[in-house]
């Protein structure tokens, strides 16, 4: 479990130019949860990120546990081996030549037995469909590819939360689609919490749980469709919803009877359907 009693973070604290990240943030995350956390730039994302990967230590206020260990300077490798982190340019943390080597990295550096290492290395390139790609040059392969042996090297670390940190901003649609299905299925086959941060309202609604950040704090915390059924509180704060659901709100407002929660086009499409025969003739007198 992840846990933050009233957290705060500020930037140059006591200076003149310090700027508070976080402010009084109470949160947990259980163990398995599959989360995406959203917000617009400067609301606190960032700072969280590295405050649960033990990189900024400790807060200003309040406290941080990973799994009941309080994160601090001289707790920081115990936290890393419980929280691994992706982000955004895979580019960034990619640091030997070879898929296989690159994956091995990070137990190597726990110094653990050659032959955990091996199994480590091995369960992580299976779990990423990297199994062909073992003895591939890192540098010769497709950004999506890339990023899946990021991937891989936190998993070698059998952590119990993933933390990935925008890694699907630089994709094309269809390959961040598959980089959150495969760590669905991390979470699905193993029972690893997945915290996936993100500008993606589309991306953010495949997930179970949404935290929507302000200005360091909490605003909105729910099932996707509760959450994003809060359009106009969104908007104020300058975020948006997935496109289905924006259309069913102004559907909604105009009077169509749309039933149920509409996140994806299928949804809608559905919600269209199951329209009374009476509402829908009514709505095309009026197109």
């Amino acid at each position: 479990m992840i846990e933050l009693d009233h957290v705060s973070f500020t930037y140059r604290k006591g200076e003149t130019d310090e700027v508070p990240a976080l402010r009084g943030l109470d949160l947990t995350i259980d163990s398995g949860q599959f989360v995406a956390v959203i917000g617009h730039n400067g609301s606190g994302k960032s700072t969280l990120v590295k405050l649960l990967t033990a990189v900024l230590y400790p807060p200003t206020e309040g406290e941080v546990r990973i799994e009941g260990i309080p994160v601090r300077h001289e707790t920081r490798w115990e936290i890393r081996r419980r929280v691994s982190v992706v982000f955004q340019d895979p580019d960034d943390q990619l640091v030997m030549n070879r898929v296989a080597d690159d994956v091995a990295f990070g137990p190597e550096n726990l110094g653990l037995p050659r032959e955990e290492i091996a199994g480590r290395v091995d369960f992580a390139l299976d779990a990423m469909g990297l199994g062909e790609l073992s003895e591939r040059i890192v540098d010769d392969l497709s950004l999506g590819q890339k990023q899946r042996v990021a991937i891989a090297g936190a998993l070698a670390m059998r952590p119990r939360f993933l933390i990935l940190d925008e890694p699907s901003s630089l994709m094309p649609v269809a390959a961040a689609t598959a980089l959150i299905g495969a760590a669905r299925d991390l979470n699905t086959r193993e029972g690893m919490g997945v915290i996936h941060v993100t500008h993606s309202m589309a991306e953010a609604a495949l997930f179970d749980r949404v935290i929507v950040l302000d200005t360091g704090q909490v605003v909105l915390d729910g099932p996707p469709a509760e959450v994003f059924r809060r359009v106009e509180k969104l908007r104020e704060i300058g975020l948006d919803v997935p496109l289905p659901a924006s259309l069913a709100h102004s559907l909604r407002a105009r009077g169509v009877p749309l039933e149920g929660d509409i996140l994806t086009e299928a949804d809608l499409r559905a919600a269209i359907a199951a329209m009374p025969r009476s509402a829908t003739a009514r709505r095309e007198g009026h197109e």
